[in-house]
């Protein structure tokens, strides 16, 4: 048995009519949140592993591509849905500050003057001001829930910030990879295409000779063909893939990546996973789904406590003259303070329906945050047998690249002799294509879910020992 434990910073005001409150009140809504939902049955090690060795960050330094480590930065910086988050957080943190401003009294200033005309034609002049403070005293802790469930939000959006932080990282290398790999199918195609203009040159110079059947020119024009058309197919393929990753990058979709020579990494090591307990409080979507728990159940305790009567406080001082320059002379200078009890007592059931909507909310944000760490369980489960799947199909692949390269090459051989018919080659030098272009997408699909695999994990892609790594975020937090 688990039991989740979080920390949150909220600030609840310990003030007079709080404390009276508590004392002379006794029925105030403690947490609503359904004991079961603090606890569950979490296994000691993830299915298909038995290594519980903490999972480290820095994730992004192990493919070693400065180029990479760049565009990231320029991601974090540029990438327009990661500042509307950011945005976002702002918005919050100032909602914060509003809920804050409840504890304090209003105070307003009004200043009046006028002149005006009686029937009798008498003009006379007017002059008033007034300085007016309204307090409420927070006696049922209603404000002070109010304020806890801004907080809580605010928490909740910086978490969902952080992950979203963590999956713009994760796309950008994803993306990098899928053009590197839609550049080297692209090769591949263009190497097929010269192959196969070599073929029909050959076949067609033995025709010509009396070598070669009529039909082995018509199945090596085909061939031709054919490879014209799935290279045209990857060249738009490659376009699509750069533009994505410009998009990611924040910049027009223009296609115009250089085009250097860059070759997919082989990560053959094993990473660190950890324990799936770990997850719970390392993984920023599960931390923003639970705090947004607590702050419908901030939200429920709010709806309830409006249900109460609301007691404040009003203070004035007003002044009147016929000049301005006379207002505040203290000759007509007066004051008031009263005391006000607002209790609601009949609404049709209004507010009786709002605090059962509160905690039905409360309810359904229980069910959200459940299927959210199921989902997390699911997606490391789910990438670990991806992987161990893949590593075994890279080397089935790789061998059956190394027998299908030489099949190739003696098939035509043999074909030259006359030995095949040329039907044989093509079969032989489809085999080869297919295999070595099986090889390029598996370690593009062997990278792609090492990635899926550290964000499941919630493993950060900076190294969080250092600050320096911390900068871009708090760029878009308080620019």
């Amino acid at each position: 048995m688990l039991r989740f434990f979080y920390r949150y910073k909220y600030s609840v005001k310990l003030t007079p009519s709080l404390l009276i409150a508590v004392l002379l009140y006794g029925c105030a809504s403690s947490s609503q949140v359904d004991k079961q939902l603090r606890s569950a049955n979490v296994p000691q090690n993830w299915q298909f592993s038995e290594k519980t060795i903490p999972v480290a960050g820095n994730w992004l330094g192990q493919f070693k591509q400065p180029k990479l480590n760049l565009m990231v930065d320029e991601a974090l910086l540029n990438n327009q849905t990661l500042r509307q988050n950011a945005y976002d957080v702002q918005i919050l943190e100032q909602q914060l500050l509003q809920a804050d401003a409840d504890f304090w009294p209003d105070l307003d200033l009004t200043l009046n003057t006028g002149r005006s005309k009686s029937i009798n034609g008498v003009i006379s002049n007017n002059s008033s001001v007034e300085l007016e403070s309204s307090y409420e005293l927070d006696i049922w802790g209603k404000l002070s829930a109010a304020q806890k469930q801004a907080n809580l939000n605010y928490l909740a959006a910086k978490a969902n910030y952080e992950q979203n932080r963590q999956t713009l990282v994760a796309n950008v290398v994803t993306s990098w990879f899928d053009w590197i790999a839609a550049k080297q199918l692209l090769a591949l195609y263009e190497q097929r295409v010269k192959n196969a203009q070599q073929n029909l040159d050959i076949i067609e110079s033995g025709y010509q000779q009396g070598i070669n059947a009529a039909l082995d020119v018509y199945l090596s024009r085909n061939e031709l063909n054919t490879e014209l058309s799935n290279l045209a197919e990857q060249q738009v393929t490659q376009i699509q893939a750069t533009r994505s990753l410009e998009r990611l990058l924040g910049r027009y979709p223009d296609a115009s990546l250089t085009n250097e020579q860059l070759s997919l990494p082989l990560l053959t090591n094993d990473i660190p996973i950890g324990m799936p307990s770990d997850i719970i409080s390392r993984k920023p979507e599960l931390l923003s789904s639970w705090y947004q728990v607590l702050a419908q159940d901030a939200g429920l305790a709010f709806a309830h406590k409006q249900r109460f009567p609301s007691i404040s406080l009003r203070a004035s001082i007003s002044d009147s003259a016929d000049e301005l320059s006379d207002l505040l002379s203290g000759s007509s200078l007066a004051w008031s303070l009263l005391g006000g009890l607002t209790a609601p007592l009949f609404k049709a059931g209004d507010l009786k329906a709002i605090e059962e909507i509160a905690r039905l909310r409360l309810k359904q944000q229980e069910q959200i945050y459940l299927d959210t760490l199921y989902n997390a369980f699911s997606s490391v489960e789910n990438a670990i047998t991806t992987e161990n799947s893949l590593k075994l199909r890279y080397q089935s692949t790789l061998a059956a690249q190394q027998n299908a390269d030489a099949a190739e090459t003696l098939a035509f051989e043999q074909y030259q002799r006359g030995l095949v018919t040329y039907t044989t080659v093509l079969e032989a030098q489809s085999r080869s294509f297919t295999a070595q272009s099986a090889l390029i997408q598996i370690k593009n699909q062997l990278l792609a879910n090492r990635i899926v695999l550290h964000v499941a994990l919630g493993g950060d892609f900076t190294d969080t020992n250092n600050l320096q790594d911390n900068k871009q975020e708090d760029v878009l937090i308080n620019e």
